[in-house]
C-alpha cells in the first residue's frame, strides 16, 4: 500500500517557521514528511532532522525528501530520544521543532497495523513493529483494574468497567474486528448515536501501547532546551490528554499574570505566539475529517537565561 498522509494545518505551520533564524528544524514525528518537505521548499535557510520509529513512514519520508539532499536527515528513533539523536548529529542548538502527535492516515488505513476499528486485522498498534508490547498483549494480559484505568485515562471512556469485563470474559481477543464488536456490544444503545464507541477504546490502547503521553513531556523539554533565541516550537495534538501536557509545559515557561493573555512579563525566556490553541479551518476539516480534532500551540524563545 502506498504511504499516504495529508499533513494538517500546513499553512499555519509554515507561517510559524517563516521567520526563525537559519538552522535546523526538528520534525519529531516525521511520518510521510509532508510538513518537512513543505518547510524545506518554503525556506532555503532551513534544514530538517526528521525522527520517526515507523519503518514504513521512514521509507516514504526519505523518498519524499530526496530532492533536498543534505538539508534533510531522517532518523529511526522514538521522539523521547530526541536529545541523544541531536547530540549524535552535532546539533547543540535548533531553530525550531514540530510535533504532529497521534496516528497517520496510512497507519489507520493499513489493516495489518491494527490501528483501525473499521478494518479487520491483527491487534498490533505499535508504531515500531519491531519492538514492544502489542495491543493484543495489553488486551489479553492486563487486569480488569488496569484495563479500566487505560480506557478511562486515555479514552475518556465512561463505560470502561463494562467494556473491560466484556473483554476479559471473551479472551483471547486477537483481531481488531473482534475487539470492536466486544466494545459495541458492551456499550448502551443510547451512547452509540454519536459514532462508533470502539473509537475511544482503540485510541486508549494505541496510547498505552506506544507510551505516547508518558514520553511527551520529556521530549518537549529536550526540544525546548535546545531552541535558539528567535526559534519556535509547534505542536499539533489530537487528544485532550496530549493537549493538556503541551499547554502545561508551555505555560510553565511563560511568565504571565493573566492566563487570557500570552504577553510575557519580567525576564521570561519564552513567549506564546498566541493564547490557547488554534483549530483547522472549516474547509480543511471538511476535506480531511482526521484534521477536525487538531489543536495547534506554538512558542518562541525570546531570551536566554541570565
Amino acid at each position: 500500500m502506498t504511504f499516504q498522509h495529508i499533513p494538517v494545518m500546513v499553512e499555519e505551520i509554515l507561517a510559524i517557521f517563516a521567520d526563525v533564524p537559519p538552522g535546523v528544524v526538528v520534525d519529531a514525528t516525521l511520518g510521510g514528511a509532508g510538513h518537512a518537505a513543505a518547510l524545506l521548499a518554503s525556506n532555503p535557510d532551513l534544514a530538517v532532522v526528521g525522527i520517526d520509529q515507523d519503518d514504513e513512514a521512514l521509507t516514504a519520508a526519505r523518498h519524499q525528501l530526496e530532492p533536498y539532499g543534505e538539508r534533510a536527515t531522517a532518523v529511526k528513533a522514538r521522539f523521547d530520544t530526541l536529545g541523544t539523536k541531536l547530540d549524535e548529529l552535532g546539533h547543540a542548538e535548533i531553530s525550531g521543532f514540530l510535533f504532529d502527535l497521534g496516528v497517520s492516515s496510512h497507519q489507520i488505513d493499513t489493516g495489518q497495523r491494527g490501528f483501525s476499528y473499521r478494518t479487520d486485522g491483527p491487534l498490533d498498534m505499535r508504531m515500531d513493529q519491531g519492538s514492544g508490547r502489542t495491543a493484543a498483549d495489553v488486551v489479553n494480559q492486563a487486569s480488569e483494574r488496569d484495563l479500566v484505568d487505560i480506557l478511562r485515562s486515555y479514552g475518556d471512556e465512561k463505560h470502561a468497567v463494562r467494556i473491560a469485563r466484556s473483554i476479559i470474559a471473551q479472551r483471547p481477543v486477537e483481531t481488531t474486528a473482534q475487539l470492536a464488536d466486544i466494545v459495541r456490544d458492551a456499550t448502551p444503545a443510547r451512547d452509540k448515536r454519536r459514532g462508533d464507541p470502539s473509537k475511544r477504546t482503540f485510541q486508549a490502547l494505541r496510547i498505552e501501547v506506544n507510551n505516547e503521553l508518558d514520553i511527551l513531556q520529556g521530549a518537549l523539554d529536550a526540544a525546548l532546551e535546545r531552541l535558539c533565541v528567535g526559534g519556535r516550537g509547534a505542536v499539533l495534538a489530537y487528544h485532550s490528554g496530549e493537549d493538556r501536557i503541551v499547554k502545561q509545559v508551555f505555560r510553565d515557561l511563560v511568565d504571565v499574570d493573566d492566563h487570557r493573555s500570552p504577553v510575557p512579563l519580567n525576564n521570561a525566556e519564552f513567549a506564546l505566539l498566541w493564547n490557547g490553541s488554534k483549530k483547522p479551518s472549516t474547509g480543511e476539516a471538511d476535506e480531511n475529517r482526521r484534521a477536525g480534532s487538531a489543536r495547534l500551540r506554538a512558542i518562541e524563545r525570546i531570551a536566554v537565561a541570565s
